[in-house]
């Protein structure tokens, strides 16, 4: 029973340490989760016991995957990334989730809707591993080939987007730059 109690405690503890992370309120996981934030609330601090029933929708809406949870022995440091879809696009997170910069790995498809813009504190950085981009910084559109790579700071409005085909991008962001760029559609 102690080991239960250990494991249990060790998914409480990595739930709310990764939602802080992410910089995500309860209401938010919560929502996106289907459950009330006083459930959660109770789930983290140990009021309520922990289901499978709430584990896998809790782990999907935070991104990772239940065993990211579950994991006991923190000796593993290989990160084994799923995809996940947001606005058509596909996504890979590179770090782990209580890391202080977040790393993505995103395949991006050209897309005819009107670019959204976006500003949040910080810096992102993104590197172009296939295909074109173009970032969209304020009133400029700079032209990043395969090879490059681009930093800027975020407080000018800015977006990216594939250009002549599907592109493949490695971007890092600090917590508000996940939170902005790779949870907004989700």
């Amino acid at each position: 029973m102690a080991e239960l109690d250990r494991i249990e405690q060790t998914v409480r503890s990595r739930l709310r340490t990764i939602r802080l992370s992410q910089g995500r309120s309860l209401d938010d996981v919560a929502g996106r989760a289907g459950l009330s934030p006083s459930t959660l609330s109770r789930i983290e601090t140990g009021k309520r016991t922990i289901s499978l029933d709430v584990l896998v929708p809790l782990a999907s809406a935070l991104h990772v995957d239940v065993a990211t949870l579950l994991a006991v022995d923190d000796g593993d440091v290989v990160i084994r990334p799923t995809p996940h879809r947001i606005e058509g696009d596909t996504v890979w997170t590179l770090s782990r989730s209580t890391s202080g910069v977040t790393a993505v790995k995103m395949r991006l498809r050209p897309n005819r809707r009107p670019v959204e813009q976006r500003v949040h504190p910080g810096r992102d950085w993104f590197f172009v591993l296939e295909g074109r981009v173009v970032l969209h910084l304020g009133d400029r559109q700079v032209a990043v080939e395969s090879g490059e790579a681009a930093e800027f700071d975020t407080m000018t409005p800015h977006a990216i987007s594939a250009v002549g085909g599907v592109a493949e991008v490695v971007m890092l962001f600090d917590r508000e730059g996940q939170r902005v760029h790779v949870h907004a559609g989700t």
